[in-house]
């Protein structure tokens, strides 16, 4: 992870749902290098914010932000302040102890502002996850087809880290691998995932529908949320997540701030269907908003010594059984040296049986 930047900069980890059956129509064929006239709407408009709280910047789409890009870093110096280390941190020594407490307190510049976590997630398959630290942010797509500068209009800008997605060949079902190929045959363009001052955004260019969820997602989360294509949408906002951080530390709110964002491809979410049984799902996590959760409520500040380990003082039995794990541990060095010979019958059990001979002579009270 990359250190320093702008909140822009956070990262994210995505979790990519599967797609229904229905909703796979194949289109004719499309030539690579032309977009028809009536499908280009650059740069996409910016969807209305679904939730309460400060009005969106409205920044150009697509490019590099004007100015001075460190929005994150100019924010986090005015509200770290307002949060206290976890209880742990607080118990912790003056001397080299206080070395565990995160150097954000000092230099809020240390966040990896510009990490943003994405998992992929197949259905039934074991996750493929990385980390990306572009400060403009990626394209996540799935095609052979190179992002070129004369193409920004169909794949958007070149400066973005471009994220292809794993393949599915080692899908074992038939059917599961046919159904996530036709998903992936429309993903051409892609997902952008673009970071702009204090907020990342989502920008569909692909064909494939893509539902979400997420901390700026509508209050209506039981209902299926698409990302309306070319259209910009909101998916996190680091001011938000600060101000809400402070109301739990405070204690008035009962639960932390969400930052894990989720993406379902080619398939309604969210719905009754649980996120595991989906084609395609992608999770997105800025990685600073995970750091300073994690930091505020003590997880990342504690020592050893924040932990009291209840052990009894060993007695005579408890020092025979140290030497008897000691000769033990000889006796298996020598096993792996030499050879077991065969043992005579009645000889008792070989070392291939696991068995050690272990007499309580001498063990009586």
């Amino acid at each position: 992870v990359g250190l320093g930047g702008t909140f822009s900069e956070v990262a994210l980890k995505f979790c990519l749902p599967p797609p229904s059956v229905e909703a796979v129509q194949p289109g004719p064929p499309v030539a690579p290098y032309s977009l028809p006239k009536e499908e280009v709407k650059w740069p996409p408009a910016l969807q209305p914010p679904v939730v309460l709280g400060p009005p969106a910047p409205n920044p150009s789409l697509l490019g590099p932000t004007p100015g001075n890009p460190a929005g994150f870093g100019e924010l986090l110096p005015e509200v770290l302040p307002s949060l206290q280390p976890g209880p742990l941190a607080a118990g912790l020594s003056s001397t080299g102890e206080q070395q565990l407490l995160p150097d954000l307190l000092i230099s809020p510049h240390m966040l990896p502002l510009t990490d943003l976590e994405i998992k992929f997630q197949y259905r039934g398959r074991p996750p493929r996850a990385l980390t990306i630290s572009n400060p403009q942010g990626c394209r996540l797509f799935y095609s052979q087809l190179e992002a070129t500068q004369e193409q920004v209009e169909l794949f958007g800008p070149v400066s973005l880290e471009q994220v292809r997605f794993p393949s599915p060949e080692d899908i074992p079902s038939d059917k599961q691998r046919f159904y996530t190929n036709q998903l992936l045959d429309v993903l051409d363009r892609g997902l952008i995932l673009q970071l702009q001052g204090q907020d990342l955004y989502a920008i569909r260019l692909c064909q494939c529908k893509v539902f979400w969820s997420g901390p700026c997602a509508s209050a209506h989360s039981s209902h299926p949320n698409p990302i309306q294509r070319e259209v910009k949408t909101k998916l996190f906002s680091l001011e938000r997540f600060l101000n809400e951080l402070i109301l739990f530390q405070k204690g008035q709110t009962n639960t932390p701030p969400p930052f894990e964002i989720f993406f379902c491809f080619g398939e309604e979410w969210p719905d009754r269907k649980p996120r595991e049984k989906k084609l395609i799902t992608v999770q997105v996590v800025p990685v600073a908003a995970r750091l300073l959760l994690e930091m505020f409520s003590g997880e990342l500040s504690w020592s050893a010594d924040s932990i009291r380990l209840q052990i009894s003082n060993p007695d005579l039995k408890d020092h025979m059984v140290e030497q008897f794990k000691e000769l033990h541990h000889i006796w298996l060095s020598q096993q792996q040296l030499q050879p077991v010979a065969q043992a005579p019958p009645g000889a008792g059990l070989s070392a291939s049986q696991g068995a050690w001979p272990m007499h309580p002579a001498g063990m009586q009270q």
